[in-house]
């Protein structure tokens, strides 16, 4: 298991750090954006699968904004288990 680190785009967070064991989340940490939210979200998705939480958060948009911190999870969660595959 190793810590897959992914670069915001479009969001008040700036970063995610992620660490998979095979397709299942252990763990999740935003680096900025709303701590309480994003530590709530953090704390629901572990343990789950990441296709779940992929189909449940893509393309899920903030106000106005094509994107937001839970559709970036979506990208990072797709971004790390590529890594780890590869």
């Amino acid at each position: 298991m190793s810590k897959y680190i992914y670069k915001t785009s479009g969001t008040c967070s700036t970063q995610i750090e992620v660490e998979l064991n095979g397709k299942k989340i252990e763990h999740v940490t935003f680096v900025g954006g709303c701590n309480g939210n994003l530590g709530g979200i953090s704390k629901l998705v572990e343990g789950m699968d990441i296709d779940m939480v992929i189909e449940k958060f893509s393309g899920n948009p903030c106000g106005a904004r094509p994107t937001s911190c839970p559709d970036q999870l979506a990208k990072a969660l797709q971004a790390a288990y590529a890594e780890q595959v590869s």
